[in-house]
């Protein structure tokens, strides 16, 4: 896909309404809802993705990040919860893309892959004829205990170009993200859009004045 002049925000892991109302208030592109997860911040229970989901603006996407792999407990998963786009952390273990549509027409498909090593750009070539889109992150699904996000990693940034310029489909950049870096990023990657959520957190709360100090990087970009 061809470099964004404008790159999308999407502030991850919101817990709270007012986390949610200081990031619409800035003029954000989406918002990362994080449902039950094997590690990492920003885990909140289904009913209140659901609520934030509903106050989440007609204008603004509400992500739900699942970690179930089944395609029949993923489709479960959005019901119970509302979100307008899945972002599906993990592989799929049963089921297809194709199921998901189905199930739940209107429903915007993205798919993490986690880039650590020259694959990941076979496994983004693979999935992204299925999906809306791709984002990409710094985990770790091969561990024990496994990372799907949240890491505060940054990844390469190299490997992500070269996804990006090989897919024709948005492609999400995320991971270890910062007012610091993120122009770095964006100059590197050139993405869709930009992710965030240790990166403009104090203590686990979303820091108002980090945050206004990314999307004002974000904002003032140029190429």
């Amino acid at each position: 896909m061809n470099p964004t002049l404008r790159p999308r925000i999407k502030i991850c892991c919101i817990s709270t309404r007012q986390e949610l109302e200081t990031a619409v208030g800035l003029g954000v592109d989406a918002l990362g809802l994080v449902a039950r997860m094997p590690s990492g911040p920003g885990i909140i229970p289904d009913d209140l993705v659901r609520e934030l989901a509903r106050r989440t603006p007609p204008s603004v996407a509400s992500f739900l990040l699942t970690s179930e792999t089944t395609t029949q407990a993923i489709i479960a998963h959005q019901c119970r919860t509302g979100a307008d786009t899945l972002q599906i952390v993990d592989a799929l273990s049963d089921g297809t893309y194709k199921d998901l549509r189905t199930a739940l027409p209107g429903i915007s498909l993205v798919q993490v892959i986690h880039v650590n090593g020259p694959e990941a750009f076979d496994e983004a070539k693979r999935v992204a004829p299925h999906v809306d889109g791709v984002l990409l992150d710094s985990g770790n699904p091969k561990l024990p205990v496994k990372e799907l996000g949240g890491t505060g990693r940054v990844h390469n940034w190299d490997i992500s170009r070269r996804i990006r310029e090989a897919l024709d489909i948005p492609v999400f950049l995320a991971g270890g993200l910062n007012a610091e870096n993120v122009r770095e990023a964006i100059e590197t990657v050139r993405p869709f859009g930009v992710d965030v959520c240790s990166g403009v957190r104090t203590d686990g709360h979303l820091d108002s004045q980090k945050l206004h100090r990314f999307v004002d990087v974000v904002r003032q970009y140029v190429p």
